[in-house]
């Protein structure tokens, strides 16, 4: 039996236990994946927890990405954030970085070049930038506490070049993208846009990595303006193509992903 799991707190926006229950019934893979919203003070016991139990492997989401880096080894680019943990050998894996590549490649877009703003610090905005520069894009990362924004950005230097803006200026800025890594918009969590509104501009690329609803106020207020929008739909199945892979072997079928996650979306 393949036991799997996702933790974060809280979980009520998760559809990934339908996608990859989905892809086990399909597979014909006798098991189960299940979502456990763990509070801070219980993150460790929850990991050996499930590790004790014969789980095989947990994603981890909002707001542990970085956390759980006390009690794995990551995996190359996971020393920046963990989504992804193989229980058996206790090791991270980052696979939001290959979500954002493939979710870009999926829609077309070319970043080369390009100046992006990635709005968040947390383990998604370090993905989000870290994939942007492996596109080719020059990165600027705010943050609204600016010391956290400082270290992100210190973390990320070790693969290329990043800088830093402080939030109270990003209006100064002129950018080709603009790349939401914080919950803002998504379900459960507060609503509303994580930038001033009169910095999306036609033509412009905007990025949410919020999938929870599909169209956010960001990809709404984009849509409106002209600007290219990439929801964060392909990051979700693309990251959970690579987890499942790295849990089984077995690389899954990502149009039946695609499928339950846009049911479990529209319901």
């Amino acid at each position: 039996m393949l036991y799997l799991g996702i933790i974060g707190y809280p979980l009520s926006h998760s559809i990934s236990p339908k996608i990859h229950n989905a892809v086990m019934e399909h597979l014909r893979i006798g098991g189960s994946y299940l979502a456990f919203e763990v509070k801070p003070s219980e993150l460790k016991d929850a990991i050996f927890g499930a590790k004790a139990l014969g789980f095989i492997g947990l994603n981890v989401t909002i707001p542990y990405k970085e956390e759980v880096l006390k009690f794995l080894k990551p995996i190359g680019e996971a020393k920046l954030a963990v989504n992804t943990i193989d229980l058996r050998k206790m090791e991270g894996y980052n696979t939001d970085i290959y979500g954002v590549e493939m979710a870009f490649k999926s829609a077309k877009v070319d970043v080369n070049d390009k100046i992006a703003l990635v709005v968040g610090a947390g383990g998604a905005g370090k993905a989000i930038a870290l994939a942007l520069m492996k596109m080719g894009a020059r990165v600027i990362l705010t943050n609204r506490t600016e010391t956290r924004g400082i270290e992100a950005v210190k973390a990320l230097r070790e693969f290329g070049h990043c800088i830093f803006c402080p939030w109270e200026k990003i209006k100064e800025l002129k950018v080709d993208v603009i790349a939401n890594a914080t919950p803002i918009g998504m379900k459960g969590f507060s609503s509303g846009i994580p930038v001033p509104e009169e910095m999306l501009k036609p033509e412009m690329i905007v990025f949410d990595a919020v999938y929870n609803p599909l169209e956010t106020q960001l990809i709404k207020r984009a849509k409106e303006k002209g600007c290219k929008v990439i929801n964060g739909l392909d990051m979700l199945i693309h990251q959970a193509e690579k987890a499942f892979e790295i849990w089984t072997g077995i690389k899954p079928p990502v149009s039946i992903m695609r499928k339950v996650a846009i049911e479990a979306l529209e319901i």
